[in-house]
Protein backbone atom coordinates (compact mmCIF):
# COMPACT_ATOMS: atom_id res chain seq x y z
CA UNK A 1 0.00 0.00 0.00
CA UNK A 2 1.29 3.68 -1.01
CA UNK A 3 1.58 6.14 1.61
CA UNK A 4 -0.48 8.36 -0.27
CA UNK A 5 -3.56 6.13 -1.14
CA UNK A 6 -5.25 7.20 2.63
CA UNK A 7 -3.95 11.02 1.85
CA UNK A 8 -5.38 11.09 -1.59
CA UNK A 9 -8.32 9.41 -0.11
CA UNK A 10 -9.01 11.48 2.08
CA UNK A 11 -8.54 14.94 0.31
CA UNK A 12 -10.84 13.06 -2.34
CA UNK A 13 -13.47 12.93 0.36
CA UNK A 14 -12.73 16.48 1.18
CA UNK A 15 -13.07 17.96 -2.49
CA UNK A 16 -16.35 15.75 -2.60
CA UNK A 17 -18.23 16.61 0.80
CA UNK A 18 -17.42 19.97 -0.26
CA UNK A 19 -19.09 20.03 -3.38
CA UNK A 20 -21.90 17.93 -3.13
CA UNK A 21 -25.15 19.13 -2.34
CA UNK A 22 -26.52 18.88 0.79
CA UNK A 23 -29.55 16.87 0.70
CA UNK A 24 -26.69 14.20 -0.49
CA UNK A 25 -24.57 14.76 2.46
CA UNK A 26 -27.94 14.05 4.69
CA UNK A 27 -29.04 11.03 3.61
CA UNK A 28 -29.26 7.88 5.32
CA UNK A 29 -30.50 4.60 5.36
CA UNK A 30 -31.35 1.86 7.92
CA UNK A 31 -31.30 -1.87 6.94
CA UNK A 32 -33.97 -2.93 9.65
CA UNK A 33 -37.50 -4.76 9.21
CA UNK A 34 -39.65 -5.35 11.60
CA UNK A 35 -43.30 -7.15 12.08
CA UNK A 36 -46.21 -6.40 14.10
CA UNK A 37 -48.40 -9.19 14.86
CA UNK A 38 -51.96 -8.32 16.28
CA UNK A 39 -53.65 -11.13 17.76
CA UNK A 40 -57.61 -11.43 16.79
CA UNK A 41 -59.62 -10.82 20.27
CA UNK A 42 -62.06 -13.77 19.90
CA UNK A 43 -64.72 -11.55 21.95
CA UNK A 44 -64.79 -7.96 20.42
CA UNK A 45 -66.89 -5.58 21.97
CA UNK A 46 -69.64 -3.73 19.76
CA UNK A 47 -68.01 -0.37 20.24
CA UNK A 48 -65.20 -1.95 18.81
CA UNK A 49 -67.11 -3.77 15.93
CA UNK A 50 -67.61 -2.81 12.58
CA UNK A 51 -71.20 -2.98 10.82
CA UNK A 52 -71.66 -5.10 7.52
CA UNK A 53 -72.30 -2.08 5.78
CA UNK A 54 -69.04 -0.42 6.85
CA UNK A 55 -66.96 -4.53 5.97
CA UNK A 56 -68.89 -4.32 2.78
CA UNK A 57 -69.13 -1.16 0.91
CA UNK A 58 -69.80 -2.11 -2.49
CA UNK A 59 -72.74 -4.18 -1.40
CA UNK A 60 -74.12 -0.93 0.51
CA UNK A 61 -73.32 1.08 -2.83
CA UNK A 62 -75.26 -2.21 -4.66
CA UNK A 63 -77.65 -2.39 -2.36
CA UNK A 64 -78.82 1.43 -2.51
CA UNK A 65 -78.60 1.79 -6.51
CA UNK A 66 -81.03 -1.68 -6.50
CA UNK A 67 -83.55 0.28 -4.29
CA UNK A 68 -83.66 3.31 -6.29
CA UNK A 69 -83.73 1.68 -9.36
CA UNK A 70 -86.49 -0.17 -8.63
CA UNK A 71 -88.59 2.89 -7.84
CA UNK A 72 -87.31 4.59 -11.35
CA UNK A 73 -87.85 1.43 -12.96
CA UNK A 74 -91.43 0.59 -11.61
CA UNK A 75 -92.14 4.45 -12.58
CA UNK A 76 -90.72 3.94 -16.26
CA UNK A 77 -92.53 0.59 -16.83
CA UNK A 78 -95.61 1.89 -15.43
CA UNK A 79 -95.47 5.50 -17.63
CA UNK A 80 -94.53 3.59 -20.71
CA UNK A 81 -97.21 0.59 -19.97
CA UNK A 82 -95.04 -2.27 -20.40
CA UNK A 83 -95.48 -3.64 -16.41
CA UNK A 84 -94.35 -1.77 -13.11
CA UNK A 85 -92.82 -5.35 -11.87
CA UNK A 86 -90.77 -5.61 -15.12
CA UNK A 87 -89.85 -2.59 -14.99
CA UNK A 88 -89.09 -2.61 -11.09
CA UNK A 89 -86.56 -6.00 -11.82
CA UNK A 90 -84.98 -3.93 -14.21
CA UNK A 91 -84.50 -1.18 -12.59
CA UNK A 92 -82.44 -3.03 -9.75
CA UNK A 93 -80.49 -4.76 -12.12
CA UNK A 94 -79.65 -1.49 -13.49
CA UNK A 95 -79.62 0.46 -10.29
CA UNK A 96 -76.89 -2.02 -8.67
CA UNK A 97 -75.24 -1.77 -11.77
CA UNK A 98 -74.49 2.13 -11.56
CA UNK A 99 -73.72 1.63 -7.80
CA UNK A 100 -71.51 -0.54 -8.45
CA UNK A 101 -69.54 2.01 -10.70
CA UNK A 102 -69.90 4.73 -8.41
CA UNK A 103 -67.83 2.92 -5.63
CA UNK A 104 -65.23 1.33 -8.49
CA UNK A 105 -62.25 2.62 -7.02
CA UNK A 106 -60.18 2.38 -10.60
CA UNK A 107 -63.64 4.38 -12.10
CA UNK A 108 -63.07 7.11 -9.39
CA UNK A 109 -59.47 7.84 -11.08
CA UNK A 110 -60.94 8.22 -14.35
CA UNK A 111 -64.11 10.59 -13.86
CA UNK A 112 -64.62 10.56 -17.48
CA UNK A 113 -65.33 6.86 -17.86
CA UNK A 114 -67.04 6.98 -15.23
CA UNK A 115 -69.90 9.09 -16.55
CA UNK A 116 -69.99 7.73 -19.82
CA UNK A 117 -70.42 3.77 -18.00
CA UNK A 118 -73.14 5.19 -15.61
CA UNK A 119 -74.84 6.72 -18.52
CA UNK A 120 -74.55 3.57 -20.91
CA UNK A 121 -75.83 1.69 -17.73
CA UNK A 122 -78.96 4.10 -17.23
CA UNK A 123 -79.69 4.05 -20.63
CA UNK A 124 -79.34 0.15 -21.35
CA UNK A 125 -82.06 0.26 -18.21
CA UNK A 126 -84.22 3.13 -19.85
CA UNK A 127 -84.33 1.09 -22.77
CA UNK A 128 -84.96 -2.11 -21.79
CA UNK A 129 -87.86 -1.42 -19.27
CA UNK A 130 -89.39 1.12 -21.97
CA UNK A 131 -89.56 -1.77 -24.61
CA UNK A 132 -90.99 -5.11 -25.27
CA UNK A 133 -91.15 -7.66 -28.29
CA UNK A 134 -89.22 -7.20 -31.82
CA UNK A 135 -86.50 -4.46 -32.15
CA UNK A 136 -85.64 -4.84 -27.56
CA UNK A 137 -82.18 -4.80 -28.58
CA UNK A 138 -81.85 -2.80 -31.08
CA UNK A 139 -83.96 -0.13 -28.78
CA UNK A 140 -81.47 -0.63 -25.64
CA UNK A 141 -78.26 -0.56 -27.66
CA UNK A 142 -79.35 2.64 -28.83
CA UNK A 143 -80.34 3.93 -25.52
CA UNK A 144 -77.01 2.60 -23.62
CA UNK A 145 -75.14 4.51 -26.74
CA UNK A 146 -77.43 7.91 -25.84
CA UNK A 147 -77.09 7.05 -22.58
CA UNK A 148 -73.29 7.33 -22.42
CA UNK A 149 -72.85 10.49 -24.43
CA UNK A 150 -75.06 11.99 -22.13
CA UNK A 151 -73.68 10.88 -19.26
CA UNK A 152 -70.34 12.07 -20.90
CA UNK A 153 -71.81 15.54 -21.85
CA UNK A 154 -73.00 16.27 -18.49
CA UNK A 155 -70.04 14.91 -16.43
CA UNK A 156 -68.06 17.69 -18.91
CA UNK A 157 -70.45 20.79 -18.02
CA UNK A 158 -70.14 19.71 -14.74
CA UNK A 159 -66.33 19.40 -14.02
CA UNK A 160 -65.88 22.74 -16.52
CA UNK A 161 -69.08 25.15 -15.66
Amino acid sequence: MNKLEPIAFAFFLAVASATLPLQVQATTYAATASKTHHAAEPHATTATKSSYWQRHPKVKSAAIGAGIGTASGALVGGLSHRGIARGAVIGAGTGAGVGLIHSSKTLNRHPYMKDAATGSAVGLGLGLAMSRGHGTATRSLGGAAIGGAAGLGIGYLRRHM
